[in-house]
């Protein structure tokens, strides 16, 4: 009997219900590794840069820019390395993307200079966000569409992860053995996800009609770019605060900069558990949890603005930043499947461009104002303005999904008339 194709996304087996739940939570787990593997060396080169920037000879500036060769990488990589993989199994293309991922942070550990390390760190980060788009498309695909939004949140779970324990690993064996190793660290993640995903992520076919051209239609697609302004422009709020978290927490709320660590885990604690909620959140209703979120990422925002100037509240500030900020990401990752159907590699990879522009925008506003003078509180009010931005667009682009519905229900009500 032919396979059905109406629900291409979906795998088909004759194995039991349980045996199903199991096959597809390891290979979510093995997914989630990599995940693991990319938020480390993303974060962990930012506690490092003080001893790259010695060891390099170079000033903090230029080491700033090693940082900002990964970001690129990411940005341009996301749409290209989709798009070119299209026609490609999703499992050979998730293996190849982490392949070369391990490959580029082995290749950082040898750069004999500064404009190799560059290079490096840009090639490092051209897998980033394919890896995640792929992977998130995958693991949508092993479990029934009412937990498709968990699922996605159990691999970008890997990335929540990392900033409470891979980061602060990380930093400490590049502190204690140089910098570099930081990068073999990465590598061998990177390796051992390549042999998790080959042993318990299942083969899936090329879907019919998949092609470079049938990945780029997303582009077309008015809420495919509305979703990923969403992502920009309201996640951008979130970076505006945590950039300068660190001396927000000395200089306003009067912390030691022995509790700095402190800080860090309660924020990655709250990334943890809020990458979780938004995945449940997004199981019930996609659009009505990122129109919560970003609603609740304003209010936090402007109580983060106000009460960070006292040390017990500021605490209780930042591991709620890290819990709304890393809410938003599963609800977004779903709406982009649901908004580009039969291209969902290309835009679900999107968003991780679209996140590290959003990256790029709230650093740069937020050191804005503060260069106006307006002290190190000034950038959560820049974020609740950012976020309050996004939470319109999204409430456009919620709007346009209802038009269609209610045109269709008057067309279908008038030959009763």
């Amino acid at each position: 009997m032919p396979r059905s194709t109406t629900a291409p996304l979906f795998l088909s087996s004759q194995r039991t219900p349980g045996a199903r739940k199991t096959s597809a939570a390891k290979a979510i787990v093995a997914l989630a590794v990599g995940g693991f593997a990319i938020g480390t060396t993303e974060f962990s080169i930012m506690g490092l840069l003080q001893e790259m920037v010695e060891d390099l000879n170079i000033s903090v500036p230029a080491g700033g820019h090693v940082i900002s060769a990964y970001a690129l990488g990411v940005v341009v990589g996301a749409p290209v390395l989709a798009a070119l993989g299209a026609r490609m199994p999703r499992k050979i293309l998730v293996l190849g993307l982490m392949l070369f991922f391990a490959l580029g942070n082995l290749s950082s550990f040898f750069a004999a200079d500064y404009s190799w390390l560059l290079f490096t760190r840009f090639l490092s980060g051209l897998p980033h966000g394919a890896f995640f788009g792929v992977a998130a498309v995958i693991a949508a695909s092993l479990v029934a569409p009412t937990r498709r939004a968990w699922a996605i949140s159990m691999v970008m779970l890997g990335l929540s992860i990392a900033n409470v324990v891979g980061v602060p690993f990380a930093t400490w064996l590049g502190q204690q053995a140089g910098w570099r190793w930081m990068f073999v660290l990465v590598a061998a993640i990177g390796f051992l996800t390549v042999a998790m995903v080959a042993r318990f992520v299942p083969h899936q076919a090329v879907l019919p009609g998949a092609s470079i051209k049938s990945e780029l239609s997303a582009l077309g697609r008015s809420q495919v770019w509305l979703a990923l302004l969403v992502g920009t422009v309201g996640f951008g709020g979130f970076f505006a605060v945590y950039s300068y978290i660190a001396p927000t927490m000395t200089e306003v709320a009067g912390l030691s900069e022995n509790v700095l660590p402190v800080v860090v885990g309660l924020y990655g604690v709250g990334q943890v558990i809020g990458n979780v909620a938004g995945g449940r959140l997004a199981d019930i209703n996609v659009m009505g949890s990122i129109y919560a979120i970003l609603g609740g990422t304003v209010v936090i925002l402007l109580a983060y603005a106000w009460a960070v100037q006292y040390a017990a509240t500021a605490m209780v500030l930042v591991f709620l930043v890290g819990l709304i900020g890393s809410m938003l990401t599963p609800p977004l990752q779903t709406r982009l499947l649901d908004v580009s159907p039969g291209a969902p590699t290309l835009a679900s990879s999107l968003n991780h461009a679209a996140l590290n522009l959003a990256n790029a925008l709230g650093a740069l506003l937020g050191g804005v104002v503060i260069a106006w003078g307006w002290g190190y509180r000034s950038p959560a009010v820049v974020g609740a303005v950012l976020a309050l931005l996004g939470l319109a667009i999204a409430l456009i682009s919620g709007s346009l999904d209802r038009r269609p519905a209610s045109s269709a229900k008057q067309t279908h009500q008038a030959p009763g008339k």
